[in-house]
């Protein structure tokens, strides 16, 4: 079994669920491109067959007789810096690519497909060898934020599924700072620790939109003894929360009986919203008793279960601004 880099564990910035979408690929004759990006993995029905053939799961082209390669295009639906690509092979034998590239642009607006065509595009993944039916795992070294990404296979086949994980960072232009979500990850929040991810990553947890199935939220174990699960998230930056939405959507035999919030601000943890008692599929929101600066929030659920969405309303303080403002100079081109 291969070793998953620990870079895996960074949000997926192309996914569909995040709002990312395949806007262009030069073929796409046996298997249609937004395939790339379906959240789940790939899955293989052996006697599945249509017009074209085999039906599979992924992104799959003609045959080539002539020299060139085929590309795909994908818009990132959290633009933010990259730290690794991977471009799984799942199910292709004899008719996955020897090699892949990656190069990527960051670009203000929604350009078409032939505008985007026409930019300069920075490899963040050069040539490299491919493996079939398996995760290729591609590390990148960029800093830079970038809004789309383009995957190349040499000279032709087929690509699962295609994930690009690292860290979003928000363009402070489209953001109220006094007004937003302070924990959410496509405003620049990210999880800093968790004590149990057993069935899904706690990442879920503030990601875009509500949760479709109980697979897109966060998931402990049952525990057996007699402490609780908790996971903490570095906001976007300091600011002072309102409104905390705690949200158990989907989880009913198994939501947790209790919750509360705690915060700090460069010091000693403080509470938030004092334990409370929670209802299975509900979206739950809490006025915050008493607003103050805090910079990370941790979440307790006693004892266990699971939760579909953390929410923390609120406004950005002087300090936040400039956290939020720096990171996305500093990561610009």
């Amino acid at each position: 079994m291969t070793e998953r880099p620990e870079w895996t564990h960074e949000p997926d910035l192309a996914s569909r669920r995040a709002g990312g979408s395949v806007v262009w690929a030069n073929d796409e004759a046996f298997a249609e491109r937004e395939n790339l990006i379906k959240p789940g993995p790939a899955e293989f029905r052996p006697w599945n067959f249509g017009h074209k053939g085999q039906i599979y799961d992924g992104w799959e082209t003609r045959r080539r007789r002539e020299p060139g390669v085929d590309q795909a295009i994908v818009r990132l639906g959290l633009p933010g810096v990259v730290a690794g690509v991977v471009v799984d092979t799942a199910f292709f034998t004899g008719n996955y690519p020897p090699f892949a590239s990656v190069e990527a642009v960051a670009v203000d607006g929604y350009p078409s497909p032939a505008e985007l065509l026409e930019l300069e595009w920075t490899p963040l993944v050069p040539k490299s060898e491919v493996r079939g039916d398996s995760e290729n795992f591609f590390a990148v070294s960029s800093g830079r934020r970038w809004t789309h990404v383009r995957l190349t296979i040499h000279p032709d086949g087929g690509v699962a599924r295609f994930r690009v994980h690292g860290a979003p960072v928000a363009d402070p232009r489209l953001v109220d700072p006094a007004a937003l979500d302070l924990a959410a990850l496509e405003n620049g929040a990210r999880v800093t620790g968790c004590s149990n991810m057993f069935y899904s990553s706690p990442s879920n947890l503030i990601s875009p939109g509500f949760a479709a199935v109980m697979g897109e939220g966060w998931e402990t174990a049952r525990r057996r003894d007699d402490g609780n699960d908790w996971v903490s998230v570095a906001l976007a930056g300091a600011g002072v929360p309102r409104l905390a939405e705690l949200d158990t959507t989907h989880f009913k035999g198994n939501a947790p009986g209790w919750a509360s919030l705690s915060g700090r601000l460069d010091g000693p943890w403080f509470e938030v919203l004092p334990r409370t008692r929670l209802q299975p599929d509900t979206r739950h929101r809490f006025l915050v008793p008493e607003p103050r600066e805090l910079s990370e929030v941790r979440l307790d659920i006693h004892p266990d279960g699971g939760m579909a969405r953390l929410r923390l309303w609120g406004a950005l303080t002087e300090r936040g601004r400039e956290t939020f403002e720096r990171r996305f100079r500093d990561t610009a081109g």
